[in-house]
């Protein structure tokens, strides 16, 4: 044989080969490239779509949080305001209760204070007769000299 004609067959087939190739299987493999390709970029722009859901996600936590803890520190300011009122109103119902009391004891300490007066009077006006009655050596009768001892009471 010779080498023209092997060239050529050689080259006859490689054509063939070439045409079967971009017939057959050059179009299966560009279409699995192709789907790969657009697998890859639904894949990367679903996650660009994620990571900007993310950001906005966080965004909205944070101002969620923001808005809680306003909200906590201004639950947190009414309750001390409302704990100081309690305080101040227990305050002010023990000194009106023992503003009372002091009145009560001070009345009582008053009464206590006339009866006593008044039983000292009953005694000085008891040892006063008795007194009497011994200086004179008599019996002193309390029902007939009744003025003259309440007399006596009052001047003491």
């Amino acid at each position: 044989m010779n080498i023209n004609s092997t060239l050529f067959l050689q080259a006859v087939v490689f054509a063939i080969l070439v045409w079967f190739t971009m017939k057959f299987v050059w179009p299966p493999i560009t279409k699995a490239l192709d789907e790969r390709a657009q697998k890859i970029s639904d894949g990367l722009a679903a996650a660009d779509k994620a990571k900007s859901e993310l950001s906005t996600a966080n965004k909205r936590v944070e101002a969620e949080l923001a808005t809680s803890r306003t909200e906590t520190a201004t639950r947190l300011a009414d309750a001390d305001r409302r704990g100081q009122g309690i305080v101040e109103e227990a305050k002010a119902r023990a000194v009106e209760e023992a503003n009372k009391i002091i009145a009560a004891a001070q009345a009582e300490a008053a009464q206590q204070t006339v009866k006593a007066r008044e039983a000292l009077r009953e005694q000085v006006a008891l040892l006063a007769v008795k007194g009497a009655e011994q200086i004179l050596r008599k019996e002193v009768n309390a029902g007939v000299h009744a003025e003259l001892l309440s007399r006596l009471k009052t001047e003491l």
